[in-house]
């Protein structure tokens, strides 16, 4: 079964009370078995666009990384986070088939 990732790209506007969110996810991700595997290290941008903050969730598989965005402690977490910050999030199904 392929692992799934959240794709995060965050502008933070307001650090102080962004911390808030950081203290709190934690709890949230354990539940749901997540593993940081970017979690804000510095980036090149070679193309596109970009936000200051880059994070990348792993989860066991789709399934769980789409349960726990919808559970009801990260829905809380947006509206702790939101205030202070703007995100894009991807949720997306890593790829288990051949390789080049």
């Amino acid at each position: 079964m392929a692992k799934a990732y959240w794709i995060a790209r965050v502008d933070v506007h307001n650090m102080d009370g962004y911390r808030a969110y950081v203290a709190a996810n934690g709890a949230v991700f354990n539940k749901y078995g997540a593993k940081f595997l970017v979690r804000g290290a510095p980036f090149e941008n070679p193309e596109g666009s970009s936000r200051s903050r880059n994070v990348v969730l792993e989860f066991k598989d789709y399934a769980t990384a789409l349960a726990c965005y919808n559970s009801p402690e990260y829905q809380h977490l947006i509206t702790v986070r939101a205030p202070h910050s703007e995100c894009d999030l991807v949720i997306v199904e890593g790829y288990d088939g051949p390789q080049p």
